[in-house]
């Protein structure tokens, strides 16, 4: 059997992901990976076939994405030509984790696809929704990435087709314990922002590791190091709480992890917003941005923030058995 696996790359939340559901997978098939996007700072431990510029977005430094570099980077042309290069007719099974490029080379040829995502999730009816709904982003979490059947990942099962996330073994493996700093990522703020808004917070010793730079800095009670996958992962493992935007694989480890949680969603992302949603609705606090008038939050959440019990057993290889077992094949 043959699987092609499609990851979107834009960000570290699918790319973790995948290092858990592709070794499952090549149990279970010959797998070859594609994965689209520029924004990523994860290196896979797997080969990638498929590597594609993609349709992603690009963070900004004010707290959300960049519209006008988004769209800047769009190039129409070249996703036609990825679209036409890969080849999904070949496959028995096309596995997708919200990357568009494969996603329409199956809508194109008529090739069956299964979306496995958080984002299928997200766009469940039963899942809790912002009070304000962003039109063009549910639009475009609609049909950037078009499926025909959808299984979600969530912060919980609001769905029948929904599964708790997905944590790694990376993570499940750390020792957990409390050294008394906060963890913090919030790739749409620049390094400068985030020392003017977090030495505000005199008594607070603050981890940053950021999208912006490439050493290490020291700013009085900042510390701000480049993204490292193990150093991350260890900063929130021995972390008294997690500062970060509202995307899924952060917020889940942390709560896995049980360590208190505060989220700020990006501006101009929808699906944060969605998120958001959801944890407001377990519990988590959330503020709308690192802006002064927010620090009584702030405050309340480090003197008083409350650990969200949550339960994520480690169901992947049985979903992917599922998936595998009720598709594979269907349009061969």
């Amino acid at each position: 059997m043959r699987i092609l696996y499609a990851i979107q790359g834009t960000g570290n939340g699918h790319l973790s992901r995948s290092m858990d559901i592709v070794p499952l997978l090549q149990q279970r098939a010959d797998v070859d990976i594609v994965v689209s996007g520029i924004q990523g700072d994860l290196s896979l431990p797997f080969p990638v076939k498929y590597k594609f510029h993609g349709m992603g977005f690009i963070f900004g430094k004010k707290g959300g994405v960049d519209l006008w570099k988004t769209f800047k980077q769009a190039n129409t042309r070249l996703f036609i030509k990825e679209m036409k290069k890969l080849p999904v007719e070949d496959y028995d099974l096309v596995i997708n984790d919200f990357e568009p490029v494969s996603s329409w080379a199956c809508y194109q040829r008529n090739k069956f696809c299964v979306s496995l995502s958080h984002q299928a999730a997200v766009m469940s009816e039963n899942a809790p929704k912002p009070d304000e709904t962003d039109m063009m982003g549910k639009f475009i979490i609609k049909n950037y990435a078009p499926t025909n059947v959808q299984y979600g990942f969530h912060f919980a099962e609001f769905d029948q087709n929904t599964f708790t996330p997905v944590i790694r073994k990376q993570v499940r493996e750390q020792v957990v314990e409390d050294r008394g700093h906060y963890t913090v990522y919030l790739p749409a703020y620049d390094d400068k922002r985030l020392i003017e808004r977090l030495t505000e917070f005199k008594h607070i010793k603050w981890e940053v590791f950021s999208k912006h730079n490439k050493k290490v800095v020291s700013h009085k009670n900042v510390n701000i190091q480049p993204i490292n996958n193990e150093r991350f992962i260890a900063s929130m493992a021995q972390s008294t709480g997690v500062l970060c935007g509202a995307g899924f694989e952060t917020p889940a480890e942390a709560l896995f992890m049980g360590k208190k949680l505060l989220v700020i969603p990006m501006k101009n992302q929808y699906e944060q917003h969605l998120n958001g949603a959801a944890l407001k609705y377990m519990g988590v606090p959330l503020i709308k941005s690192l802006k002064p008038k927010h620090n009584d939050v702030i405050y309340d959440w480090l003197e008083n923030g409350k650990v969200i019990p949550v339960n994520y057993p480690d169901k992947t290889k049985d979903i992917l058995d599922m998936v595998i077992d009720k598709h594979a094949g269907f349009n061969k």
